[in-house]
């Protein structure tokens, strides 16, 4: 039993409190991993601690703010203090901020990217050193078909998740030597709150405001409420995280859901001029 304990891999995921991160932090759990299901807001964690308690998982909630430099020290003290060890991080916290270019403040844009980007670095620069030790782990960066594809209206998250695929790549080359992995998912639309959790940009929330650009995110918007009543649900991307984390030689990116991957195959096979105009047919009209 001391032996099961010992090789008992572990795991951090951050924004477990609901969609993919909740998904996963259940699944790794369910596998064996014992997983810390990381949250902002640790009040938002009684059913993710209802069905790990149901089921005798190896799951801890902890709070832990990706914007926040004593909350992640504190999580990351309290995890080797338990475990010794981290075998698996999954950058999963983030938000999307919906408005046109020209209505976003450079404040709004920058609080985007404190999350969806530095957050992760403040994260990972914190767990690297340990990963080193150990010579392994794996740290999975959820991206999204966002960070492959420019979509109307949504600049400010899209160019977070640009940064992230930059970031992950240029990582993947130095960390290697040291056996750490790291993989970029990619999902495309996926059934969850998302859309519900995201931040209008605050001059689209003004009454006596009127957007040159507002017919472009209402079709946007129109477009992205259509395909969520039939889009991939959480527990698809769970799967993918949990397949790529427990292979020998997982590939760097691994997009998820068939509206992504039919849209970066169609972007492969056709020029720059023709995907846009393309683009500018199918989602603005």
């Amino acid at each position: 039993m001391k032996k099961e304990v010992q090789q008992q891999k572990v795991a951090i995921i951050t924004g477990s409190s609901s969609g993919v991160g909740h998904a996963t932090a259940l699944l790794l759990a369910r596998n064996r991993f014992h997983t810390y299901a990381t949250m902002r807001n640790i009040k938002k964690s009684v059913d993710i601690m209802e069905i790990a308690n149901r089921e005798r998982l190896p799951l801890q909630v902890i709070q832990l703010d990706v914007n926040d430099n004593t909350s992640i020290r504190n999580s990351i003290e309290k995890v080797i203090s338990e475990k010794q060890r981290i075998d698996l991080l999954v950058n999963n916290a983030g938000y999307g901020l919906v408005g046109a270019f020209e209505d976003l403040s450079v404040e709004e844009i920058k609080s985007q990217f404190e999350t969806n980007f530095f957050g992760i670095i403040r994260l990972t620069q914190q767990v690297l050193p340990i990963m080193r030790k150990q010579k392994s782990g794996t740290i999975v960066n959820v991206s999204s078909g966002a960070g492959r594809i420019g979509f109307p209206g949504m600049s400010a998250y899209v160019s977070s998740k640009f940064a992230l695929e930059g970031l992950s790549e240029s990582m993947s080359y130095e960390l290697e030597p040291f056996g750490i992995k790291i993989v970029i998912i990619e999902p495309g639309v996926i059934r969850t709150n998302f859309k519900k959790n995201a931040v209008m940009s605050k001059k689209s929330l003004d009454d006596s405001f009127i957007s040159p650009y507002s017919s472009i995110i209402q079709k946007m918007d129109a477009s992205i409420t259509s395909i969520i009543e039939h889009a991939t649900p959480p527990e698809e991307v769970a799967k993918a995280i949990l397949h790529v984390v427990t292979s020998n030689n997982p590939e760097l990116r691994f997009p998820i859901g068939n509206d992504i991957i039919m849209m970066l195959e169609t972007k492969k096979s056709m020029s720059d001029e023709d995907f846009r105009k393309m683009m500018m047919q199918s989602i603005i009209g």
